[in-house]
């Protein structure tokens, strides 16, 4: 551990002087990506700075032990001692956690796809609550949340709604959404009283950079047609809506919420970069979890992950077996006990995985 530690702190060095070097600034991309590294790398040194000098003092009480006389002085080197020591351990499990190789895409924004699956109306409506539950969420984060387009359910809510979230640590939050949310309750259209079950899927999708996907523009069919739904006269008299084919994967995309067809255009070749950057994460994902799979599952829209039941206020996250009887703060936005508890048990999986290596 301390190899690697000295490691970070040697390439935090280097980045240190490459951000003051009077070039610097040339390549703003490279200037960013440095600026991002040095404010990581930074948080890592002063934790470890921090260890160094514990042990530092450590080793002194033990000196003072070993070799002083005085009984006083003895006696404030074991308090020091016993005082250090726990901290010792503590600050170990820390630095464990901050060498734990990070994902790579979690500083990105994402493209948040949430669309109803089995349940028919209650299905979409069931899709509307998640959507406001990310929505109020996002809003917690100080996060921008844009909806991108969407197709609504003819009793409420939505057959699909596709969002843009922009921000802070965005992926590294919200990518343990991704899955299969099931929810048990007795529906609007429901005269009986009797509950029923119903299911959303939600696909968490890092948003795609021009380096990351290649697109070949000769591979893209781009058709226009009039927008539907909410948005106004102009909305629905103008070709603004955007349909964008990629031939090679058969990926169909749809935008229609900007006002012009340029804004849509731009929206859409987003989406689709990203979720072509997804099929490709997703073939690095399986290889990865032939070797090892963690408890958190795979990200995959199919698997199950989480059960909502009304009647018993009860939410149950599958992957961790964790259930909290909340729902009303839960879908109010309030997840963030769920994705520490999933980010605690992906890190210990990681852990494992890195002591088996």
């Amino acid at each position: 551990m301390i190899d690697k530690l000295e490691a970070i702190k040697k390439r935090f060095e280097e980045v240190s002087q490459l951000i003051v070097q009077p070039d610097a600034m040339a390549d703003m991309g490279n200037y960013a990506k440095l600026n991002k590294e040095y404010s990581d790398l930074g948080k890592v040194v002063k934790k470890y700075d921090e260890y160094t000098l514990l042990v530092g003092n450590l080793k002194s009480a033990k000196e003072v032990l070993e070799t002083e006389k005085d009984e006083e002085f003895r006696e404030m080197a074991k308090m020091e001692l016993d005082e250090l020591a726990p901290k010792k351990e503590e600050l170990e499990e820390e630095l464990k956690m901050m060498l734990i190789p990070k994902d790579p895409n979690d500083s990105k924004n994402v493209i948040l796809e949430i669309r109803a699956g089995t349940g028919g109306d209650e299905a979409a409506i069931f899709a509307g609550d998640l959507f406001k539950m990310y929505e109020q969420f996002a809003a917690d984060q100080g996060w921008k949340f844009s909806v991108m387009s969407l197709t609504e359910g003819t009793a409420g809510g939505f057959k699909e709604i596709v969002t843009s979230v922009e921000g802070e640590d965005v992926y590294a939050k919200l990518k343990f959404e991704s899955g299969a949310h099931r929810v048990q309750r007795v529906p609007q259209t429901e005269s009986q009283g009797r509950v029923h079950t119903s299911a959303a899927t939600v696909a968490v999708l890092p948003e795609a950079e021009e380096v990351d996907v290649e697109l070949n523009m000769g591979d893209i069919r781009k058709d226009t047609f009039r927008a539907s739904g909410a948005g106004g006269q102009h909305i629905n008299k103008t070709e603004s809506a955007v349909r964008l084919t990629h031939a090679p994967s058969g990926l169909v995309v749809e935008c229609q919420d900007g006002r012009s067809q340029h804004a849509n255009y731009d929206k859409a070749l987003k989406v689709l970069r990203s979720r072509l950057y997804e099929i490709e994460l997703k073939k690095h994902n399986d290889a990865i979890s032939s070797q090892r799979k963690t408890m958190v599952g795979s990200g995959d829209r199919s698997d199950k992950i989480r059960t909502y039941n009304y009647p018993q206020g009860r939410v149950t996250d599958h992957r961790i077996n964790h259930t909290v009887y909340n729902l009303p703060t839960i879908m109010s936005g309030e997840i963030g006990e769920f994705i520490e508890k999933l980010r605690i048990a992906e890190n210990s999986e990681l852990l494992k995985a890195e002591g088996q290596e």
